[in-house]
């Protein structure tokens, strides 16, 4: 594997994400949000969806400015645009017969509940957000929250993620958690780094090719690996 830095060094994936640096869905619904719930109380499923999953215990729920204002913008479009309206739905259909076989009354409770539930939830996940601005890293040339690199495996491929919150993860655009495997094992590494990635088949050693952070250009980056 060719090196692109001269340290070289390998260091397993372990480690805790540093404190904040200074600073500081109507956009695709969960699967949860869309579940569907038989019952007219939700359950179970409302306590669990309610629940902070996925932090480890008293870790804050690191997020970034973008992340957090879209997680502000679904709230308030289900709170004030979504929820009245299926809200006067409800109320309309409920005057027009039997209940039980008024199919926009029924449609329009279950729908209800599921926009009840993600709003408690992003609530709840609001209230525990710790914003953190990537853009207003000083410490470009290390891994950290917010930072995009590219790695290459051991089979040579080279692969690029972003590192961002639990609630903005997306495999398919590269986004994944700071607590994910991928994350602990880039955390703090430098350009040129060898760095040990545990995985379900064993541990895999993989070589930071480039880090990138908001407010640089390629210029800025390929200058650094210079």
């Amino acid at each position: 594997m060719e090196r692109h830095g001269s340290s070289g060094r390998v260091r397993a994936g372990t480690g805790v994400l540093p404190g904040p640096h200074p600073a500081c869905k109507a956009t695709t619904m969960s699967k949860a949000f869309t579940k569907e719930t038989d019952g007219d109380d939700g359950g179970d499923d409302l306590h669990d969806e309610e629940q902070p999953q996925g932090l480890p215990p008293g870790a804050k729920n690191y997020m970034t400015p973008r992340g957090h204002q879209r997680m502000r913008d679904e709230l308030q479009q289900l709170a004030r645009v979504e929820r009245p309206k299926v809200v006067e739905t409800v109320s309309w259909a409920a005057g027009n017969g039997d209940r039980s076989e008024n199919g926009d009354y029924i449609y329009g409770k279950k729908r209800l509940r599921e926009i009840d539930r993600r709003i408690r939830f992003l609530t709840k996940r609001l209230e525990i957000a710790q914003v953190v601005d990537p853009a207003q890293q000083k410490n470009r040339d290390q891994v950290f929250f917010g930072a995009t690199v590219t790695y290459e495996d051991f089979r040579g491929a080279e692969r690029t993620v972003t590192i961002v919150g639990i609630d903005e993860a997306d495999l398919d655009q590269g986004q994944v958690s700071w607590i994910s495997p991928i994350a602990r094992a880039l955390l703090k590494a430098r350009e040129g780094d060898a760095v040990e990635l545990r995985t379900p088949a064993g541990p895999e050693t993989i070589e930071v090719i480039e880090i990138r952070y908001p407010g640089d250009d390629e210029g800025t980056a390929a200058g650094a690996r210079r």
